[in-house]
């Protein structure tokens, strides 16, 4: 007996998404015997592209029954099935998450029609299910609703099956579950872990590390380590013996502690984040005219940056949102490349530096601006972010424009003193890397507190 399943969901982070829709047919190898078709109130918003692509919006569900009103259900309609789904990976992953929230272990066996297909139809230009089954003549409507790919994948299968005629392939195919279960050792390792922001780190039985991250809920992150299924996560999970931890309360002190921490211990997982995270530089130069140009172009060791981006485009993206929030010329930017006046002096939103109606003098205060917010060279002054506690909040120190490390005071403390500033921090290294990781966090949480500190 077969349960032939289509989902729709949120979208979202992975192991966050929620059910917006569920279609189940009951299938015994010939004809469909029970079937069980409802939209589901996932009890959070729906990702704006998913809406588009399903047509299924947060309003249509605001009455729709919520996952543990159906729960019984779908326990019941496949009870004693093997659970089949277009990419079982996703679908079957999403009901265990559904059911583990409700302290509910949700086992089937499993079979995926995408394999399936690959082994009995191959040569097929696409496996997706619309392109797959529009080429296999079989009818499909209501592409993207459950209902819709649930009916086509039913259709799918009957035709699988009759292709399958030694029956060894679907024995075959079906697994207890798609992804690896986690097993005794890697349940402990999650359970250990806190649900808070900081750094952890993957130890072998020999205590070496052999992988370090941060995030924002240490063991929801490691519960995804644990049951991803990529190459990388396999190995990891054959390997890690322990999980160390460090709480850092803010997740800017995390991204510096994971930042420093893989450099200088090379984890054997963590190859791809020894390199530079950032691609790209802005850059100032004055003109002939007097007039201060900004450029970005590739971040250089031998040239002094205002600040560095990931890659163009959040380069570009900043640029524009600078020149309008600092009323700058495009053409001084890099934006405008025509000739003559910008586009801005067009419709009145640029004072006229591109054609030198606005003075060096006039224009140059409102970029060194732009510079002075957005550069370090130089400046003294602490960050203070939140702390690991309610009653304290951490501290980055920057002297000379040089990142110097971070620590954490009582909030009833009055940090007053350069020296006792010095002293309660724990010394890091400044690089570029650090350099671009706080420039960036500061550039997205404007609600970050900035102290200057006096120059003595």
């Amino acid at each position: 007996m077969y349960a032939i399943l289509d989902i729709e969901t949120t979208g979202g982070k992975y192991n966050e998404e929620g059910i917006t829709e569920i279609a189940i047919y009951k299938f015994d190898g010939q004809k469909v015997v029970d079937q069980f078709i409802s939209l589901v109130n996932p009890e959070r918003p729906i990702q704006p592209f998913v809406a588009n692509l399903t047509g299924i919006n947060n309003d249509m569900l605001r009455n729709a029954p919520k996952f543990y009103e159906v729960a019984k259900r779908i326990v019941e309609i496949t009870t004693n099935c093997v659970v089949v789904a277009h990419n079982a990976n996703f679908d079957y992953r999403i009901l265990r998450t559904e059911f583990s929230r409700l302290g509910f272990d949700f086992e089937r066996h499993s079979l995926c029609t995408v394999e399936l297909s690959k082994k009995l139809i191959p040569d097929q230009k696409s496996y997706s299910l619309g392109k797959l089954v529009r080429g296999l003549g079989i009818p499909l409507s209501d592409r993207h609703r459950a209902n819709g790919d649930a009916q086509a994948t039913v259709k799918l299968f009957k035709l699988l099956l009759t292709k399958d005629t030694e029956k060894n392939i679907i024995s075959d195919t079906v697994r207890v579950d798609p992804k690896k279960q986690i097993d005794d050792k890697l349940l402990r390792l999650i359970e250990q872990a806190p649900s808070a922001t900081g750094v952890y780190y993957m130890h072998r039985e020999n205590g070496d590390i052999i992988y370090i991250g941060k995030s924002k809920n240490i063991k929801k992150r490691l519960n995804q380590h644990f049951t991803n299924d990529n190459r990388k996560s396999r190995k990891i999970q054959e390997e890690v013996a322990s999980v160390s931890f460090e709480v850092t309360g803010s997740e800017l002190l995390a991204l510096l502690k994971e930042s420093e921490e893989i450099k200088q211990n090379k984890p054997k997982y963590n190859r791809a984040l020894r390199k530079s995270i950032f691609d790209q530089a802005l850059y100032h130069f004055t003109d002939k005219n007097g007039y201060i140009n900004l450029k970005v172009e590739k971040a250089s060791t031998n040239k002094v940056s205002i600040t560095t981006f990931t890659n163009k485009q959040q380069a570009k993206s900043f640029l524009h949102r600078w020149t309008e929030e600092f009323n700058l010329c495009q053409k001084l930017v890099g934006l405008d490349k025509g000739k003559g006046n910008c586009f801005h002096h067009t419709i009145k939103q640029c004072e006229g530096a591109c054609i030198q109606s606005e003075t060096p003098e006039d224009y140059n205060k409102r970029v060194q601006k732009l510079i002075d917010q957005n550069s370090f060279i130089s400046l003294n002054m602490m960050i203070i972010d939140q702390g690991r506690d309610i009653d304290e909040q951490g501290v980055i120190l920057i002297e000379e424009g040089k990142f110097k490390g971070f620590g954490y005071f009582n909030l009833n403390y009055q940090i007053n003193n350069i020296e006792i500033l010095r002293s309660i921090i724990t010394p890091m290294q400044h690089n570029r890397d650090a350099q671009h990781i706080i420039q960036s966090y500061i550039r997205q949480n404007k609600k970050i507190k900035i102290i200057p500190i006096p120059k003595v």
